[in-house]
């Protein structure tokens, strides 16, 4: 083995460790089923944080949604962000929500999602907003925020079971609709 000709040039040998998800609940963290976001934390002052990070190589569906170029997350996508949190923390849905900006992902970045969902008020709603940074950004540059709403308040019977539960099908007033036509007539429009 001959010596380098130059003073640092070395080869190294050593494997790179591959990067390890660590373990949510090993961090004070509650671990989600959830495709999107990954574990939820209680908030010292009360409410609920729960966190996700997205990317292309995470979630390769997200490349079909694309405008002018750009991959956004679907509104449909935010929309259950924000149901799952609400629902988690014993809120019956959403009543209003309010999309302010596109969450985008650019090829090869990471996006840190979090989802915050605010204490009890008195009349038993709870306000929600959803925000994002890059992997990349600095801490210190703030989230964007991206949407904010309200939540149903909590009820102690779901109304919908009664409906659900086949006691009476059709629902009393219903009439039936013919849709044979309602393709053709949106394909004229």
């Amino acid at each position: 083995m001959s010596l380098p000709t130059y003073a640092f040039q070395r080869e190294r040998y050593w494997l790179d460790a591959p990067t390890v998800a660590a373990d949510a609940t090993g961090l004070g963290l509650e671990t989600l089923e959830h495709p999107l976001l990954g574990a939820a934390v209680p908030l010292a002052e009360g409410g609920q944080l729960f966190t996700g990070r997205i990317s292309l190589e995470t979630h390769p569906w997200l490349a079909d949604h694309q405008v002018w170029g750009t991959v956004l997350v679907p509104g449909a996508a935010l929309i259950e962000l924000a149901m799952h949190a609400v629902t988690h923390v014993g809120q019956q849905g959403i009543e209003d929500i309010a999309l302010e900006t596109p969450l985008a992902v650019p090829e090869g970045e990471t996006v840190h999602v979090q989802v915050v969902v605010g204490e009890v008020q008195q009349d038993g709603q709870r306000e929600f907003s959803i925000h994002s940074r890059m992997d990349s950004d600095d801490v210190d540059l703030g989230w964007k925020r991206h949407a904010t709403g309200l939540s149903c308040a909590a009820v102690d019977e779901e109304p919908v079971s009664e409906v659900l539960s086949g006691a009476s099908w059709p629902p009393p007033g219903a009439a039936p609709v013919d849709v044979d036509e309602l393709y053709a007539g949106f394909a004229g429009r």
